[in-house]
């Protein structure tokens, strides 16, 4: 291989490098923030096993769905600070209020 040509593609390619633009990040501090665990039924309870865990909700909300089987009936049940929703009768979310 011809030696001008290895140096000449070589400070070519150098000089590519040095022209390109530079990443830049910029770094954002945000304010502390606090996560407050709440103990709320995990996914496969059902009904009975909440209420007997919780104690009675204090609403239980209208179902909605049910009106095919691919469309099963949810129940809500809202206790204080979370919100349980039920596929039929089996607990498929907990959702803390306010989130």
């Amino acid at each position: 291989m011809n030696l001008k040509f290895v140096l000449g593609s070589t400070m070519l390619v150098a000089s590519l490098f040095a022209a390109t633009p530079r990443a830049q990040a910029e770094s954002v501090m945000l304010g502390q923030t606090e996560v407050r665990a709440i103990r709320a039924p995990e996914r496969g309870l059902s009904m009975a096993q909440v209420e007997k865990r919780f104690g009675a909700p204090e609403a239980k909300l209208a179902p909605a769905g049910g009106d095919t089987p691919r469309h099963p009936t949810i129940n809500r049940w809202k206790y204080n600070g979370f919100t349980v929703y039920f596929e039929r009768n089996i607990v498929i979310h907990s959702v803390r209020d306010g989130a």
